[in-house]
């Protein structure tokens, strides 16, 4: 006999699928994506070393002149005016050109990844249905 109880548990089910599906796009789509950005800033901070070009984020473009655990002194032009910056203030490391290259390079690469994550949650939207429509039989 088909209850109240049974129709509710039917509901449910669809509702916790489109939690997990919500989880999912979240996770493809924002968390996963900013900490492989947050650990690529990392790495390149740390492989800091002196005479390289660096941008901060602040847009001061100049050379490295010394680097401690925490900070970075950077030589900004011939006159040697010299700043000094906290290694979290530094944007991109490379010349100008360096720069503009990488930049170009990941927009493309930042499609490709965003097209892989898309084909991602459809794959799992779909095993998501075929689940539940196994689990309605």
């Amino acid at each position: 006999m088909y209850t109240v109880a049974t129709a509710a548990g039917g509901g449910m089910g669809s509702t916790l699928i489109m939690i997990v599906i919500m989880v999912a796009i979240f996770y493809f789509l924002l968390i996963r994506p900013e900490n492989k950005r947050k650990k690529q800033a990392e790495e390149m901070r740390s492989s800091l070393k002196k005479g390289d070009w660096l941008t901060t984020i602040g847009g001061v473009y100049g050379r490295v002149v010394s680097i401690t655990d925490r900070t970075v002194v950077i030589e900004t032009s011939e006159d040697r005016v010299r700043l000094e910056f906290l290694k979290s203030a530094i944007g991109n490391v490379g010349t100008l050109d360096e720069q503009a290259a990488a930049a170009q390079q990941r927009g493309v690469a930042g499609r490709r990844a965003a097209a892989t994550a898309k084909e991602e949650i459809e794959e799992t939207a779909v095993e998501v249905e075929e689940t539940s429509d196994e689990t309605e039989e």
